[in-house]
């Protein structure tokens, strides 16, 4: 169990010159910050062994300076894979068939929602349906079944024209 009072002590007294340091590495405040708070929680993690160091503070400088360091790295990487391959597709939204079908589930009640979800879009065959809702088999049919009439009747189109042929 790490010393609470040795490292709330220690951390307070450091914790400002490390964020100025750190900000100074990255010029972003809230990189800074979270590169901090990484390396403290670090600290806080090995304790009873950083509190004997000579300096904990300057390994506590280390530590953080290669967390931004490596946040950095990491940054770049994704901005030299963006220059090579371009920006991502962007994910078309969701059709109009999509969005009523969508909006016919919300209206259906949990229970038959979830296991249409779990049968029809995770694939789950009915037993491990059973099995994750906790409901025995012969509910989880009825549900299927249930939702199934519901979502035909609310999704059922009128068509007010009459045939061509008629």
């Amino acid at each position: 169990m790490p010393d609470v009072d040795g490292f709330d002590e220690f951390y307070r007294g450091s914790r400002q010159r490390l964020l100025g340091f750190v900000y100074v590495l990255t010029g972003n405040l809230a990189e800074a910050q979270d590169a901090v708070q990484e390396a403290y929680i670090r600290a806080w993690q090995r304790w009873s062994t950083v509190r004997g160091y000579d300096d904990p503070e300057a390994w506590l400088r280390v530590v953080a300076s290669r967390i931004a360091v490596s946040r950095w790295r990491s940054l770049r990487s994704r901005a030299r894979a963006y220059l090579r391959h371009g920006a991502e597709e962007s994910v078309p939204g969701p059709n109009t068939d999509t969005l009523e079908v969508v909006a016919a589930l919300r209206r259906l009640p949990e229970e038959q929602r979830v296991a249409i979800a779990l049968y029809y879009l995770v694939g789950m065959p009915v037993a491990e349906v059973a099995r994750e809702t906790e409901a025995p088999v012969g509910t989880v049919k009825a549900r299927l079944s249930r939702g199934r009439a519901a979502l035909a009747e609310l999704l059922t189109v009128v068509d007010l024209e009459e045939p061509a042929d008629a």
